[in-house]
């Protein structure tokens, strides 16, 4: 499971809004593919539906859709926001992560 912050349940939220999609009734897909300076880099992205092979779940209501091999990955992770000066903006505290960039927005195991 991925946990949300509070921060970053209204960042997603109001995101959501700004792009014409509901928070109650559409989902937030996290997922994981190659790339990035250590390997693996993390996506974010708003979706309508789920599929047949994705996990779903709810935390701190934001609705979240993962695919399955991504989840495997994720297990564990806390979904934050940070909009301070350095504004780094959405921040995945993986447990799984051996090693992190330093924008943190890739990882490897």
């Amino acid at each position: 499971m991925i946990k949300v912050s509070d921060t970053a349940r209204d960042r997603v939220v109001s995101l959501m809004k700004e792009e014409g999609y509901d928070a109650q009734s559409d989902y937030v897909r996290v997922g994981v593919k190659s790339g990035g300076c250590s390997g693996l880099s993390y996506e974010l992205k708003f979706d309508r539906e789920a599929g047949e092979a994705d996990q779903v779940f709810e935390d701190n209501a934001v609705r979240i859709i993962v695919d399955k091999k991504s989840f495997l990955y994720l297990i564990g992770t806390v979904l934050e926001y940070s909009g301070g000066l350095n504004g780094k903006g959405f921040v995945f505290n993986n447990p799984n992560a051996q090693r992190t960039c330093g924008c943190g927005e890739s990882f490897s195991l």
